[in-house]
């Protein structure tokens, strides 16, 4: 089956270390499956959440379709994820440890399915994100002087 990414959170590999990543169905209503498909979401500032045995989906916007006027629907809902019990027993036990929260990376599209990829994550400090851009600098110069001397 493709795969067809409708948005990305770029943003969380740089603000989080990502320790496990799992696949999620979500719910939603017919509106916004037509919204998504055209492209129109974002994951800036959203989460994901464990309340009462689920997990739900904060602060993702999706844009209302255009041409569905009879349903009116709010771009910030909450929405609720489709995980097996085991993965959300895993999700309770590690996001009761400090420093976990899971995070909305990626939305996309498998066959005909709307899914999305949360990530159990522990927040970066000032100075671990200044840390990997130096390795990341380190490395490139590397990389250029590795091709320097190889003409």
């Amino acid at each position: 089956m493709a795969k067809k990414i409708v948005c990305q959170n770029k943003k969380a590999v740089h603000d989080y270390f990502i320790d496990e990543v799992f696949e999620a169905g979500m719910v939603l209503k017919g509106p916004e499956a037509k919204s998504l498909r055209e492209g129109r979401a974002s994951l800036v500032d959203s989460y994901a959440r464990v309340r009462m045995g689920e997990v739900f989906l904060y602060n993702m916007r999706i844009t209302p379709y255009p041409y569905a006027h009879h349903v009116d629907l709010e771009p910030t809902r909450v929405r609720k994820l489709l995980l097996g019990k085991k993965e959300i027993k895993r999700l309770i036990g590690k996001t009761d440890q400090k420093g976990y929260t899971l995070i909305p990376t990626k939305v996309y599209f498998l066959g005909s399915w709307a899914k999305v990829e949360v990530a159990l994550a522990k927040g970066k400090r000032k100075y671990d994100k200044r840390r990997v851009l130096k390795e990341k600098e380190m490395k490139r110069e590397m990389d250029q002087a590795r091709k320097r001397r190889e003409y």
